[in-house]
């Protein structure tokens, strides 16, 4: 069978076994394999990967591999102009929305907390949210990689870490979301959006300390939960400080 050269890096190595990390190997293929099915079959998915160059050239993922191709596959970059060279999905979603796999709850909460729109659903298939990724421009975040490698989907991204506060830096410093923040917007039990709402329109559903003590209230416009600054507001607000101590305070 023909062979390739094949080269992947940065943190593209995580997928692969220890003795292939940081290093040129040797592969074989089939004759008329497109590129994107020999970079999935060995562990990365597509969505994984910003560029691919062939023998120094820049190439898209349906290019078909030639006998002796020297081929180096690149992660996002996030500190370098790439743009001379070939992206391989379109323009970046216009309003940055995600969808989070079963077990990414808290993860989804947590964006959530900082305003962004995240779907969460725990009991959704593989097929629902690759579908609902794609029906509705959203960002699928998963630590499934065989999940990313679903053809249909373009925006998605492995989640490394397994602990929820980790989840949400990593999302945060890969996607460079810290100028986007809009803390307190939206439900974090259903991520509906906030609005101000009176007091007297919700006094009869308010604990009578929170009556007492509070006077700014928000609540969501599709579960109806109501919101107040009260001790849990100051650990969250303290929690978003330090993801980015810069962030300005509401």
């Amino acid at each position: 069978m023909p062979e390739v050269s094949l080269r992947f890096y940065e943190e593209l190595n995580d997928f692969l076994p220890q003795a292939l990390r940081k290093r040129s190997f040797t592969c074989s293929y089939t004759p008329k394999q497109p590129i994107k099915q020999l970079i999935e079959n060995h562990g990365v998915p597509h969505t994984e990967v910003e560029v691919i160059l062939v023998n120094g050239e820049s190439v898209a993922f349906d290019y078909l591999l030639q006998p002796g191709d020297r081929i180096s596959v690149y992660p996002v970059f996030e500190s370098m102009d790439v743009t001379p060279l070939l992206r391989l999905r379109p323009k970046p979603l216009r309003a940055l929305r995600f969808i989070a796999d079963a077990h990414l709850g808290k993860l989804a909460r947590y964006l959530r907390l900082l305003g962004f729109d995240c779907l969460f659903f725990n009991d959704a298939g593989d097929s629902e949210l690759a579908r609902n990724s794609v029906a509705q421009r959203r960002v699928l975040l998963t630590r499934d990689r065989g999940l990313l490698m679903h053809r249909v989907i373009t925006h998605g991204c492995f989640v490394h870490a397994t602990e929820p506060k980790r989840q949400l830096l990593e999302i945060v410093k890969r996607l460079q979301l810290e100028g986007v923040y809009n803390p307190f917007s939206r439900c974090m039990e259903c991520n509906g959006q906030l609005a101000a709402v009176e007091k007297k329109r919700i006094e009869e559903q308010l604990p009578p300390r929170v009556r007492e003590h509070h006077s700014d209230f928000w609540r969501c416009d599709a579960c109806g939960r109501i919101y107040w600054k009260g001790s849990h507001y100051r650990e969250m607000r303290s929690f978003i400080d330090s993801l980015v101590p810069s962030e300005t305070k509401q």
